[in-house]
């Protein structure tokens, strides 16, 4: 049994045994076709799952692509910024310094090697304090970052300080530091920020030195404001700049034109000695031939920072005497140079601009300051001298009054004791028969009218001047004033003595002494009157000088023919006065004697000088005297010759007298 089929246009004879091959192959064929679409299935999924695959690789490829490009623009970004940071700090002005934990230094900027003078390539790895840290600080530095890594406690982080580095020279450089910690994870790093104040520094001291050459101006002119003579202005200033300035040496001199010399006029207390060394005391002379501060005397600043490379004969004193450099400033009025504030050190060039400068101002201000102590005492002598005309005026006008008073009581005082007078005299001289008694008794009235006659007369001298068609005649001062001497015996010895009392009296007369032109009976007066007052000056006693001399003289405008003065001194150990009492003695009715002076002696005495055109001077102090000198001018024509001798008479000659009066008892008597 079998089974025919075609295939491909041709007969086969399948047997049984062939048709189980063929069932069995076509089962098998089948289920090859079976797995060919399942494969095919397969396939396309696979090529669907490959599909979505590829498309996944596609996108995570692409954003890889990104990231990668991402991760290349952040790596040349940040390279990029890596690079400007190290140009900020190779370029940066201050000093960058990376220090790790054990104190080496990691990195070191170009300015910090302008800084500290070391190349970058020296310091790396060294231990930051052995390289800019001066050695007193250094074990500080040390302690300081064991107690930071120890305790977290850093006082110094985060704050600007100033403290002093150390260059590679060994040269301390002032400098600004400010230390941060740098972030991150692992051993901390420190950077610090270091920058170079020297100039800072230097600008701050100049500015201080210049603001304490202001203040010290300021008080130099506060203090010559207050002061008004020129000695002190002087004083003020040199010790001001000996102790604040400071210099070594300093005076002030004063500039005479005429003979082209300075003349020292002040010099510091710490300058005495060696002004002494150097022949620079006060009213030294220094040539301007032979210094350089003939540039002072036409208005300029003269500085001389080393002297002895200036060949100078001065300079070289200066030099010798261990002074090195000088400044000399003009002292300046109205464009005039006056006199030179003249200062030196002891080392040469140390003298700076400013503090020239500061000298020249201040001469300016002691200039004025000295101008105003001029002007001040020229308007003091005039105000002296007008107060002195108004005490004169003052004083001649009370003359005036008192002298019209004066002159009605002298009269009447005259003319009621004139008949008592009379009587007085005519009694003692026709009655030779009167008793003892009477006699002594019309003699004390005689001695107490002489007193009242010597009174009005003092009186009459207080007020009178002296008449025109008065001649005077030479008088011999030393035959006065032995005149004095004895009249006064009574009052210096006699008095005295009953009292237990000594006064001495000594006379100290000059020999030659040129006669004087004036009346006698006036000048016997006043030097009476002196010595009275003496006396009465020496109530527990004491000594009593009268003193005569000649002086030379210049003629003077006033009187041009004097060539001598002669000076009449009476002088006391007594109780003297003080200046109050001194300056008013003169005036009438001054006295410190109460009831017992009437204060018309003194006044009196003023008076005859006056009249004499003589001089008045009185010295006296408080406990130890006084001395009043009388001052006569001589013309030339009366010292050339001496005194006239006496007139002697030529016998009593009869004469008749007339007399009239309006008083009828004066004409009877």
């Amino acid at each position: 049994m079998g089974v025919e089929i075609f295939f491909a246009g041709r007969k086969f004879f399948i047997t049984s045994d062939r048709l189980q091959i063929l069932n069995l192959l076509l089962s098998t064929y089948e289920a090859a076709i079976q797995k060919n679409r399942e494969l095919a299935l397969a396939q396309d999924e696979l090529r669907h799952v490959n599909d979505r695959l590829e498309a996944k690789v596609r996108e995570r490829t692409a954003a890889l692509e990104a990231e990668v490009i991402e991760h290349r623009q952040a790596e040349e970004a940040l390279r990029q910024s890596q690079q400007r940071s190290r140009a900020v700090v190779e370029t940066a002005m201050d000093g960058l310094i990376t220090m790790d934990h054990e104190g080496r230094i990691v990195d070191f900027n170009a300015a910090a090697e302008q800084i500290f003078g070391y190349r970058g390539s020296e310091v790396i790895g060294q231990p930051l304090a052995d390289i800019i840290i001066p050695p007193p600080l250094r074990e500080q530095h040390r302690r300081g970052l064991a107690h930071y890594l120890a305790t977290g406690e850093a006082p110094v982080l985060g704050r600007r300080l100033e403290i002093v580095g150390q260059r590679a020279d060994g040269s301390a450089i002032p400098v600004e530091l400010s230390i941060t910690q740098m972030p991150g994870a692992g051993a901390p790093m420190f950077t610090g920020f270091v920058r170079d104040i020297t100039e800072r520094k230097r600008a701050e001291q100049k500015l201080q030195a210049q603001l304490g050459r202001l203040d010290l101006l300021n008080r130099i002119t506060r203090a010559i404001g207050e002061r008004l003579d020129l000695q002190s202005i002087f004083q003020v200033v040199i010790r001001s700049l000996e102790d604040d300035l400071p210099i070594d040496f300093g005076c002030l001199c004063l500039y005479d034109p005429t003979d082209e010399v300075l003349t020292v006029t002040s010099v510091g207390v710490r300058s005495e000695g060696l002004a002494l060394e150097l022949a620079l005391t006060r009213q030294a002379r220094i040539a301007l031939a032979q210094s350089s501060l003939a540039g002072c005397v036409r208005g300029q600043v003269v500085y001389e920072p080393d002297l002895s490379q200036v060949q100078l004969p001065f300079l070289q004193q200066l030099a010798r005497g261990g002074l090195q450099s000088l400044v000399a400033a003009p002292l300046l009025v109205e464009s005039k140079v006056f006199g030179v504030l003249m200062t030196a050190r002891r080392q040469p060039h140390s003298f700076s601009s400013g503090e020239c400068e500061f000298v020249q101002q201040l001469s300016e201000h002691v200039a004025l300051a000295a101008h105003q102590a001029q002007l001040h005492a020229s308007l003091q002598q005039a105000y002296d001298d007008l107060r002195q005309t108004q005490q004169a005026v003052l004083q001649q006008e009370r003359l005036r009054a008192l002298g019209q008073m004066a002159s009605g009581i002298a009269h009447d005082i005259n003319n009621a004791i004139s008949p008592l007078a009379l009587y007085t005299e005519s009694l003692l001289e026709n009655e030779p028969n009167l008793s003892p008694n009477a006699r002594s008794h019309l003699e004390t009235m005689q001695n107490a009218i002489e007193d009242v006659a010597h009174t009005v007369s003092r009186l009459r001298e207080f007020y009178r001047e002296r008449e025109p068609q008065l001649t005077l005649l030479p008088v011999d001062l030393t035959q006065v004033l032995q005149q004095v001497v004895d009249l006064t015996r009574a009052r210096w010895s006699d008095m005295p003595q009953q009292r237990g009392l000594v006064i001495d009296v000594h006379t100290d007369l000059a020999p030659d002494l040129p006669a004087i032109m004036g009346v006698e009976s006036e000048l016997r007066e006043a030097l009476l009157n002196l010595v009275f007052n003496a006396v009465d000056a020496m109530p527990e006693g004491g000594t009593l000088t009268l003193r005569t001399r000649a002086v030379s003289a210049e003629p003077c405008a006033g009187n041009r023919e004097a060539l001598t003065h002669v000076q009449v001194e009476v002088c006391d150990t007594g109780m003297g006065m003080d200046e109050d009492t001194r300056r008013r003695c003169l005036e009438p009715f001054f006295t410190t004697k109460g009831e017992h002076g009437t204060g018309l002696g003194l006044a009196m005495v003023y008076g005859i000088v006056q009249r004499h055109s003589a001089e008045l001077e009185i010295d006296s102090t408080v406990g130890q005297g006084t001395t009043v000198r009388l001052i006569f001018a001589v013309p030339l024509d009366v010292a050339r010759k001496p005194a006239l001798p006496a007139a002697h008479g030529q016998g009593p000659t009869q004469l008749r007298l007339l007399i009239v009066d309006d008083d009828p008892l004066l004409l009877k008597s």
